[in-house]
């Protein structure tokens, strides 16, 4: 499938998706977030990607924010129907997918770039990365899951301080809140991307696949985490990448993970 506003690179067991709109910043638009769906969609359906990598092309930004100017007329049921088809389109059907996602933040992260960072199952930053929710000075909230994802990796007061102040926070402040996993220099940020990818890629991908729903289930109302772990447990012992795992280090040697 051919994309006008992404780029998709695979090599070695790891997808690249690069939010290509370097004249805006990367915003997301409409077009963008379906073209983004459409990639994650793709490479959790190809069985040679263990892992994926999101992040915005150039030096600037990873995504600067929503493209404003597609919603600056919208009624209350527009809105609300933005919010919920965007959430469903890609935050959550990135949070949620079976392949982890590492967001490579190259730059800002502002609005919904910061809430697709955090819908990613890990983040990494540059060291002149700039993350923020600045949708108060434009008389909205954020949209696309930040005011639930960000209090689940700050706290609470910190979120709320955030969120209400609009104000942006350094790589450094980020890593020390932990919205961040890792800081390094823009030169190594997609080597350092890369190379977490690479762990992940050698390990089960049942057995990783099993872990993201386990974990999510954590932070979802009315749901028992503990059961969800304990179900998703037992299901691994039904795959071959279980057998192929001991059977691998009973016998000292190195596992030849398929993925099934």
């Amino acid at each position: 499938m051919s994309f006008e506003n992404i780029l998709v690179e695979k090599n070695n067991a790891v997808a690249t998706i690069t939010i290509n709109r370097p004249t805006k910043l990367n915003a997301l638009n409409k077009a963008t977030i379906e073209e983004l769906h459409h990639a994650f969609k793709d490479c959790e359906t190809d069985n040679a990607i263990r892992a994926i990598i999101i992040t915005g092309s150039g030096e600037k930004a990873f995504v600067a924010g929503a493209d404003i100017s597609e919603f600056a007329s919208f009624n209350t049921s527009e809105g609300s129907e933005l919010a919920r088809k965007g959430q469903e389109l890609l935050f959550d059907f990135v949070e949620n997918l079976q392949t982890p996602v590492i967001a490579a933040i190259n730059g800002f992260a502002l609005g919904g770039g910061l809430e697709l960072a955090m819908a990613s199952h890990i983040r990494i930053a540059s060291d002149n990365a700039k993350m923020g929710l600045p949708e108060v000075t434009l008389g909205v909230i954020p949209g696309y899951g930040g005011t639930q994802r960000l209090p689940q990796l700050i706290g609470k007061g910190r979120a709320n301080e955030l969120i209400m102040t609009a104000q942006m926070i350094d790589a450094p402040t980020a890593l020390s809140y932990g919205l961040i996993n890792h800081m390094v220099a823009q030169p190594e940020l997609l080597d350092k991307a890369n190379e977490l990818a690479l762990k992940i890629a050698k390990n089960a991908p049942v057995a990783i696949s099993q872990a993201i729903k386990a974990v999510n289930a954590n932070f979802k109302d009315g749901v028992n985490g503990f059961g969800v772990e304990i179900d998703r447990f037992g299901y691994c012992f039904g795959t071959a990448d279980f057998k192929e795992g001991t059977s691998a280090f009973l016998e000292k040697r190195k596992a030849d993970f398929k993925g099934n």
